[in-house]
C-alpha cells in the first residue's frame, strides 16, 4: 500500500495540496519529507505523536523523513493557533529544550524502527543569514496581500486589541525558507504538519515554486478531539508529556486506558502501527464484550511501548495488578508504585517521630478514629505493603519502607484499608 493511502485510511489526511502528485511522489522508496517541531516546551507531548508517528511510518515504508528542530523559529514564535503574542524565549533556554527534544526523537525512532533518524536544526542555516539576505532572497517572493490571507495572520489582525507583531508576521517566511533549504540540500519535496500549519507549509511550496526548484507538496493532519469535542492531549492535571520526569509511564498508560469507547477505534488508527485487520478485530471484540476494554488495553499497551519501551510497560502492568490485590507490592519497581499512588492521600513524618499505626490511619483519612483503626486492623481490613496486618501495636521498621530510610527524601510505605483505599507514608 502506498503510504499516502495508509495515512488516508487511518483518517490522517486533512488537507493536501495535490493528492495525485503526492501519491506519485511517494510511489518510489527514498522520497524525502519533513516536519518541524519548535522547542517551546521542555518535552514532546502526545499532541506531537501524530506527526512523529507519521514520519516513522514514512521511514518504515522506505522513505527518508527529516525531523526538524526549530532552534531558529522557536526564537521567533509561531502565531498559528495563538490569540496573542508569544513570550520570546532566551536562546540558551531554546537550545537546551532543543537538545532534550532531539534526544527524545532519537530514542523514539530507534525504538520503533531500529534506525537512527535524520535530525536537523534550522538555527544552523538561519543564524548566519543577514537581514538583507532574508529580505532580498526570501521576503521578495512573498506578497503582503498573500500573507494577509493566511488564517494564522487574519485571526490576529481582526483582534485589534492584540494584533500581530512584524516578528510573528514573518514566521511563515522563515518556515518557507526551511522547506526551500531542505529541498535544495536533501531533495525534500513534502512537508507535513498539523492543520493549523497549512499557511506556513504552503508558504514553503510557494517559495520553492518561485525559486524555480520544481513542485513541492503540503499535507496536514486533522485537529484531534475526543467525541465530546474536548481537545485531545490533556488530562485533569494538564498535558501528557513523553518525558518520564513530567509524566510517569504509569500516568501515561492510564491516560490511554481511560479512552472513551467512542474514541478508541479512531485513536488505534492514529496512534498505533496495528493493521486494519487487527483494529477491526479489536472493534468487534469491543462490541462483543465492552466491559473487557480490550481495545483500550491494546491502545494503552501499544502507545506505552512506543514511547517508553516494553520494560516500562511490564512495570506498569505489574503495579496495576498488585494494586488490585493480584500481585506482590514488595516486588514492584518503587518509582512505578509511587507514580501509581500519586493521587492517594499521603502524610510525611520523620522516621524517629513516626506515630503508631492507628494514628497514621487516622492522619491519612482511612479511618475516622484510632479506636476504629484498631478494630479494622484486628479484623484484617488493613494491609501494609500488600500484606494484611492484625496487630494494632505493630511497630514500623526500616524494612517496611521502599527506598532508603536515611535518605533525605524518597522512602515510603503503602497502607490499604479495604480493597481500594490507599495511603502513602513518606519519610522527610
Amino acid at each position: 500500500m502506498n503510504i499516502y493511502d495508509e495515512l488516508s485510511w487511518r483518517g490522517l489526511v486533512h488537507q493536501v495540496s495535490d493528492a495525485d502528485g503526492l501519491r506519485k511522489y511517494l510511489d518510489t522508496p527514498g522520497a524525502a519529507m519533513y516536519c518541524g517541531f519548535d522547542p517551546t516546551a521542555e518535552s514532546l507531548h502526545i499532541g506531537n505523536l501524530v506527526p512523529l508517528l507519521s514520519l516513522v511510518r514514512m521511514l518504515r515504508a522506505g522513505h527518508k523523513p527529516i525531523f526538524l528542530l526549530g532552534g531558529a523559529t522557536g526564537l521567533i514564535g509561531d502565531p498559528s493557533g495563538k490569540d496573542k503574542e508569544r513570550e520570546l524565549s532566551d536562546q540558551l533556554a531554546v537550545q537546551a529544550r532543543a537538545d532534550r527534544i532531539k534526544a527524545q526523537m532519537e530514542a523514539f525512532v530507534l525504538r520503533n524502527t531500529g534506525q537512527k533518524p535524520t535530525v536537523v536544526n534550522n538555527y544552523d542555516w538561519v543564524k548566519n543569514m543577514s537581514a538583507i539576505e532574508l529580505l532580498r532572497d526570501v521576503g521578495k517572493h512573498f506578497t503582503v496581500n498573500w500573507m494577509l490571507g493566511k488564517d494564522s495572520v487574519k485571526g490576529r489582525i481582526e483582534r485589534e486589541e492584540v494584533g500581530i507583531s512584524y516578528t510573528e508576521f514573518s514566521y511563515m517566511i522563515l518556515q518557507g525558507y526551511d522547506f526551500y533549504h531542505l529541498c535544495r540540500e536533501y531533495g525534500c519535496r513534502l512537508q507535513i504538519g498539523g492543520g493549523d500549519q497549512w499557511g506556513n507549509i504552503t508558504a514553503g511550496c510557494e517559495l520553492i515554486r518561485k525559486k524555480a526548484a520544481g513542485d513541492a507538496y503540503a499535507l496536514t493532519f486533522p485537529l484531534i478531539t475526543t467525541a465530546s469535542g474536548k481537545k485531545f492531549g490533556k488530562s485533569e492535571k494538564g498535558a501528557i508529556f513523553m518525558s518520564t520526569a513530567l509524566t510517569s509511564p504509569y500516568a501515561f498508560y492510564q491516560f490511554w486506558i481511560n479512552t472513551d469507547d467512542a474514541d478508541v477505534v479512531r485513536f488505534l488508527k492514529y496512534f498505533t502501527f496495528l493493521t486494519q485487520e487487527e483494529i477491526a478485530a479489536l472493534e468487534a471484540e469491543m462490541v462483543r464484550a465492552p466491559q473487557e476494554r480490550a481495545a483500550q488495553k491494546a491502545l494503552a499497551a501499544q502507545t506505552t511501548i512506543m514511547v517508553h519501551g516494553e520494560e516500562e510497560l511490564a512495570k506498569v502492568l505489574a503495579a496495576t495488578e498488585a494494586l488490585f490485590g493480584k500481585g506482590d507490592l514488595k516486588s514492584l519497581d518503587p518509582g512505578t508504585l509511587a507514580a501509581a499512588l500519586e493521587s492517594a492521600p499521603a502524610r510525611e513524618y520523620a522516621f524517629a517521630a513516626l506515630p503508631d499505626l492507628p494514628q497514621i490511619l487516622v492522619d491519612l483519612g482511612l479511618c475516622p478514629s484510632k479506636g476504629q483503626a484498631r478494630k479494622d486492623i484486628q479484623a484484617g481490613a488493613v494491609s501494609l505493603d500488600g500484606e494484611k496486618i492484625t496487630d494494632a501495636t505493630r511497630k514500623l521498621t526500616e524494612d517496611d519502607f521502599f527506598g532508603e530510610v536515611n535518605a533525605t527524601h524518597g522512602a515510603f510505605l503503602v497502607l490499604r484499608k479495604g480493597k481500594k483505599n490507599y495511603g502513602l507514608v513518606r519519610l522527610g
